[in-house]
């Protein structure tokens, strides 16, 4: 079996701290151990590794969430990385063509298909590697999986299954789908309970074969280095509406387990073990209010309840929890650049942004480069930059030469210098961006490897 983790995400629903490079998936507010949060990401590989599935594992995802996959999963997790955002149709094709043209996966092999986010137990992975005994052992087309629910919810979509037509034996494993009904109202929701449909928590299931057929059904190309060149042909629609609904031979497999989607800060804040994280306090008339603070300053939470409050270099929410699932319509049209974005070598953190009359752009920074990592051996058409070392050790290298780096060091990268640095031990700098254009098409990268970088220096 190969399991293509789906990573995608606007950013929109837990704003301010998510954003479109750290998606609700990447937000460490989840209780690892006593001193420890973790993101969703984390806590699925981790569970991936101890249910013997992470060898098989692949992350299909976007370029700009690369650097924050890296950062928290490691350099050497399996990326298929898609050339631009469209849909999980297009996503999960693309990962197939991968599989079949790229390593040669037999068109025999299953692929399982879920969420890189689903808050679930471990035994809800028995129930992954059933639906490849299901597919493996029967006719089907797709199998997929359906919690039972425990309330109407109208936030997810359901599946209805076809029971008349399972004998007994057969119920204990899989149930033919009738129909599936998505995000119904609360009283469609009571009557689809009743009918003992099941949510869609998007894990699924299929052939290889079955997949390679119906792209050469609808004339798209099955090997991987051709679908990624005209990627930006495959429609924008999900894998549900364009493959699901229309295979002949669907099945499901009940799990009664525990099952929920971190989706909206209501949901979120359910499963934090804190109600404060960052620097801030709240009054003891506080109930049911949880605050998250990714600022320096403190925040104060005075007699309020029911309230999320958070805080980031972004924006700054205060919404009632039952209402807080609005902010993504709310905030959709806000077209700014994230303020703050985890990298494969640390983080950076937007301080300011000035632009002068001339079309002259500044931009301030404050980056961490954790110990032993570095930022690439690059250089740039369209800005100069300058860099005070406030923290920390380093090695940093500039057109060739290599120098040691320490707190109060100043450094002038001109427009066109190759440079790069790596962290000795943390390093903290204060970069100043100036140009006419700010953006990271401007970053042309020649080695991203500190080692590589070196024996090419070594060479010239």
């Amino acid at each position: 079996m190969k399991l293509i983790l789906l990573s995608g995400g606007s950013g929109k629903r837990l704003w301010p701290l998510s954003n479109e490079s750290r998606s609700k998936q990447f937000l460490k507010i989840l209780p690892y151990s006593d001193n420890e949060l973790e993101s969703m990401v984390q806590r699925l590989w981790r569970q991936l590794k101890a249910n013997q599935l992470v060898d098989a594992s692949f992350i299909s995802t976007s370029k700009a969430q690369v650097d924050i996959i890296q950062s928290q999963l490691g350099t050497e997790v399996p990326l298929i990385i898609e050339p631009e955002r469209r849909d999980t149709f297009p996503a999960i094709a693309l990962a197939s063509t991968y599989f079949y043209s790229t390593i040669g996966v037999s068109l025999d092999e299953v692929i399982t298909v879920m969420p890189v986010d689903p808050f679930v137990e471990n035994q809800f992975f028995d129930k992954v590697k059933d639906l490849e005994d299901v597919i493996a052992q029967s006719d089907k087309d797709i199998a997929l999986i359906g919690v039972n629910p425990t309330y109407p919810s109208t936030k997810y979509g359901y599946i209805i299954p076809d029971k008349d037509k399972m004998d007994h034996e057969q119920l204990q494993t899989f149930i033919k789908v009738k129909a599936f009904k998505e995000k119904p109202s609360e009283d469609q929701a009571q009557r689809l309970i009743e009918q003992h449909a099941l949510w869609n928590c998007g894990v699924f299931a299929f052939k290889l074969g079955y997949m390679i057929h119906q792209l050469e059904k609808r004339g798209m190309p099955a090997h991987y280095n051709e679908l990624i060149q005209h990627y930006e042909r495959l429609p924008k629609i999900s894998f549900d509406y364009e493959i699901v609904e229309k295979a002949e031979q669907i099945v499901v497999i009940p799990y009664n387990g525990f099952w929920k989607d971190l989706g909206t800060w209501d949901t979120l804040t359910e499963d934090m073990e804190t109600n404060i994280i960052g620097i801030g306090s709240m009054s003891e008339d506080c109930s049911n209010t949880h605050l998250i603070n990714e600022l320096d300053i403190p925040v104060i939470v005075v007699g309020a309840s029911n309230l999320v409050v958070a805080t980031s270099p972004d924006g700054i929410l205060v919404s009632d929890k039952a209402k807080s699932h609005y902010v993504k319509e709310i905030v959709k049209d806000f077209d700014q650049r994230p303020m703050f974005e985890e990298r494969r070598w640390g983080w950076y953190r937007v301080l300011d942004y000035k632009e002068s009359v001339d079309g002259t752009k500044v931009l301030t920074k404050r980056l961490c480069v954790n110990a032993g990592k570095n930022i690439s051996y690059q250089y740039h058409n369209k800005r100069s930059e300058v860099w005070v070392v406030v923290s920390g050790e380093g090695e940093f290298v500039l057109d060739g030469v290599m120098s040691n780096v320490k707190p109060g060091d100043v450094l002038n990268i001109p427009v066109g210098a190759r440079h790069g640095i790596k962290a000795i031990k943390d390093l903290e700098i204060i970069e100043v961006q100036m140009g006419s254009q700010l953006v990271e098409q401007d970053i042309v990268r020649l080695f991203m490897s500190w080692e590589e970088m070196k024996k090419s220096i070594e060479n010239e």
